[in-house]
């Protein structure tokens, strides 16, 4: 009986004492008087209240039918190098992975290997910038060299960045000339030195029209580290990756990552090579899977997203000077008819890689196809919109 209480005694003080141990995260938040509290207020995507419909087994028959026999048009040799997937309300209807990620060790492509996004990186990079400014860390009309000092242009400012108004120069054209740049790797801060010790003249006065521009992204990106106060890796997974559940999905490193990650080709055995422009992210440089691409779309429809007023802005398009269906939002491309209807894309291109990332809003359907095979294939994916909704797709 006394071993009994023995026990209990030590087991109650072991308890207590774990209870009072301090900690310093800042995720904890506790009620001490005259002490500081450290409140994690860093901005987070929490997609957990999406409340879509369920599929009825009925509209999933008809649809994959259909989506079957589009892939089978387009991959007629079933020659996808990559991922296909399509979803409605976040349920999977059709998905085909197929190729290698690696021609010489014969590594498969599946559902979790991660592929090289190329532009639609930005999309996620968009993201990002949107939650910073959702939490007042950041302001759509802030001039970018409040942010980054070195920043020789005045007038720029973040959402001239967001959706390619800024009229800065391409910086792989810059890279060109051997007197600004010595062929060596480059990253973000090299860019912004770039701009900043030389005399560079923009193609256009900023917000005067639309110039896509990956420039516009490598900033961005540099700006999300200034006010984390974090590399880009690590805040795009601390915002973005881990909330969403997004496990197969990295940003790039150079160093790290270029003997195992998927590589990329163009016909049957040539293999696209890295350069110096590899190390540079925000416009390019993220690996994704379509799974985890989902993901991502299903918290775009969550009310913890961003606030219904950003939200409407992200969703429209800010480049009407010329005529046509085509447009730019921040951080997404749009088509957009007389009929009321729109559809939200990204592509992307880098190396041979190429993505497509469609999203149908009206529709709450996903058609994403990522390739690591040179080929226009995946852009060709957006036709099936015409299957989900009344498009006037020629």
């Amino acid at each position: 009986m006394k071993f009994t209480k023995a026990l209990f005694y030590i087991f109650t003080v072991t308890i207590l004492l774990i209870s009072c141990k301090r900690t310093d995260s800042p995720l904890i938040a506790e009620h001490i008087p005259n002490k500081k509290v450290k409140v994690d207020t860093f901005p987070r995507l929490a997609p957990l209240r999406t409340e879509l419909n369920k599929v009825t087994s009925s509209y999933k028959k008809q649809k994959i039918a259909k989506i079957d026999r589009f892939y089978k048009k387009i991959w007629r040799r079933n020659d996808l190098s990559g991922g296909f997937l399509v979803a409605k309300n976040g349920e999977i209807l059709y998905e085909q992975y197929n190729g290698l990620a690696n021609r010489k060790t014969k590594e498969k492509i599946n559902e979790h290997t991660p592929l090289h996004l190329a532009s639609v990186s930005k999309v996620i990079t968009a993201t990002a910038v949107l939650k910073l400014i959702d939490r007042g860390r950041l302001q759509l009309d802030q001039k970018v060299n409040t942010i980054l000092k070195e920043f020789p242009y005045e007038d720029i400012t973040v959402q001239m960045l967001l959706n390619h108004r800024s009229g800065l120069p391409k910086y792989s054209y810059l890279c060109d000339d051997e007197k600004i740049w010595d062929g060596s790797m480059l990253t973000n801060q090299d860019i912004l030195d770039i701009f900043a010790e030389n005399d560079i003249s923009l193609y256009f006065t900023p917000d005067r029209k639309f110039g896509y521009c990956n420039t516009n992204y490598a900033m961005l990106a540099l700006i999300i580290e200034k006010v984390t106060d974090m590399n880009y890796r690590d805040a795009m997974k601390k915002i973005v990756f881990d909330p969403l559940g997004m496990k197969d999905t990295y940003v790039f490193n150079y160093e790290k990552d270029k003997e195992t990650c998927c590589l990329s080709y163009k016909g049957n055995n040539v293999l696209f090579d890295f350069n110096h422009l590899d190390d540079v992210y925000g416009d390019k440089n993220i690996y994704s899977t379509p799974r985890d691409l989902l993901k991502f779309d299903l918290a775009t429809y969550s009310k913890d997203f961003l606030s219904p007023e950003l939200a409407e802005k992200v969703f429209k398009g800010y480049s009407y000077e010329h005529p046509g269906v085509k447009n730019y939002g921040l951080g997404i491309r749009l088509r957009e008819w007389k009929t009321g209807e729109k559809m939200f894309y990204h592509n992307g291109w880098w190396h041979g890689n190429t993505s497509s990332y469609i999203t149908l809003k009206k529709d709450t359907v996903a058609i994403i196809a990522l390739s690591n095979k040179f080929s226009n294939k995946p852009y060709r994916v957006y036709k099936l919109a015409k299957e989900f909704g009344s498009y006037p797709l020629k």
